[in-house]
């Protein structure tokens, strides 16, 4: 991935969303030939130069000092996360963004795999920044089960709600899980640009889905922390549960994602009923195809 494209891409698409009206600028006299704000506006807004930030939109981030990011993410409107993008961008630029980041790791550490194993009661497993899951426990296992049945690996999300046509049945909102999982990938080829995992997916991707392709043409991130998830499971039916993403510090790249129902609710005794199934069944097998398993 061209870290010069991805700036120009990220920022002309940012400032083409933006009107006149919502930046305080006034919307009367000339007509306007492009959407959202000239770059001359931009620059205004920001205090730089035209030239300056017409060479920052040509993809040069490389060495901008952080009080000009900060007022290029005020003039754009940009959102935490955009504002966080913005920043992985200006250090992926930087002499050296090679060598900047540790690799994320393949596997997960023993205390880890302890504590997924401890969480009897709650779906919990542990992805990286492409969206694979490293590890899950038991009860995620039975609540992911579509996503373990693909026969792809190792189990990615993103490649599960783009290829598999069980998706579309399994995440309720699938227009939100698809956003989702762009925009989350969209957030990790900011941090690490330079992985090339995380480009062959992206590659495989945009060759294989339309849908992902539209997506990532549009350069949107969005951070996921916490919320809500809405799946429609093939046992138990509809559930709701809310989540919460714990990134792991000691393995940069890495977070935990722990699922929760109040309890005495009905999916409360959904996710019981689920663990229960998974005591004597793999979940994965149950809904694979016979020339799968």
């Amino acid at each position: 991935m061209d870290n010069r494209d991805e700036v120009k891409a990220f920022l002309s698409s940012r400032r083409a969303r933006i009107t006149p009206g919502q930046a305080g600028l006034p919307t009367h006299g000339r007509s306007r030939r492009v959407p959202g704000l000239r770059r001359s506006e931009v620059a205004d807004l920001a205090g730089v130069s035209v030239e300056y930030y017409a060479r920052l939109e040509r993809g040069n981030l490389g060495g901008v000092s952080e009080s000009v990011l900060v007022a290029l993410a005020r003039a754009l409107r940009l959102d935490e996360a955009e504002r966080a993008h913005l920043v992985d961008l200006a250090r992926a630029a930087g002499p050296a963004a090679r060598t900047r980041r540790k690799p994320t790791a393949h596997q997960i550490r023993p205390s880890v795999a302890r504590i997924l194993d401890g969480m009897t009661e709650l779906p919990a497993l542990v992805n990286n920044g492409r969206l694979d899951v490293l590890a899950a426990n038991p009860l995620a296992e039975a609540l992911f089960a579509p996503v373990f049945a693909d026969p792809a690996r190792p189990v990615n999300h993103a490649r599960f709600t783009f290829l598999n046509p069980r998706a579309r049945d399994f995440w309720i909102d699938w227009e939100r899980a698809a956003d989702d999982s762009v925009a989350m990938l969209r957030l990790e080829a900011g941090r690490d640009p330079y992985d090339k995992a995380l480009s062959d997916l992206v590659g495989e991707l945009c060759t294989r889905s339309d849908a992902f392709r539209v997506r990532w043409a549009a350069h949107d991130v969005r951070l996921h922390r916490t919320g809500l998830k809405h799946f429609h499971h093939p046992l138990v039916g509809d559930l709701h549960l809310s989540y919460e993403v714990l990134e792991l510090p000691a393995d940069p790249g890495l977070a935990l994602i722990a699922f929760s129902a109040e309890a005495g609710s009905p999916n409360d005794d959904a996710l019981k009923f689920l663990a229960s199934w998974a005591a004597t069944h793999n979940p994965a097998d149950a809904l694979r195809a016979p020339n799968q398993k």
